[in-house]
């Protein structure tokens, strides 16, 4: 069974930094694309960044390119989302999603594309 724990969120100023990460176990995550999503109250869950495991391919939400870095380390099965330059707009709980196949690019952002999610981590960003 595969498990994501997400962790990292917490309070910052704007304009400051966080760094999330997902870690995920129960099987091998070879071929798997990995995501990142937010949702702010009211709003649909939205993408934000995504990445091949294997592969090294990444996709980014226009919203947060040149601010946010997703990235991964094999060896501690771990994703990770480094985001800078934070806004209050970045407000939500983030979700780790993740699914066996290496997604294409035009369903990457797709919510329903994944198969498994984490509970999600708040972020707040104050003013």
């Amino acid at each position: 069974q595969v498990q994501l724990v997400e962790s990292g969120g917490g309070l910052v100023q704007a304009g400051g930094s966080l760094r999330l990460s997902c870690a995920a176990s129960g099987r091998t995550f070879s071929g798997y694309t990995m995501g990142w999503f937010r949702q702010s109250p009211g709003k649909e869950r939205e993408f934000v960044a995504a990445i091949t495991w294997n592969g090294g391919s990444t996709y980014y939400a226009e919203s947060v390119k040149g601010r946010f870095t997703i990235s991964n380390d094999n060896a501690k099965n771990t994703v990770y989302l480094q985001m800078n330059s934070l806004k209050p707009e970045d407000t939500a709980v983030y979700y780790c999603a993740a699914v066996g196949l290496r997604l294409l690019p035009k369903v990457v952002t797709t919510a329903r594309a994944y198969r498994y999610w984490g509970q999600g981590t708040q972020v707040t960003v104050s003013s």
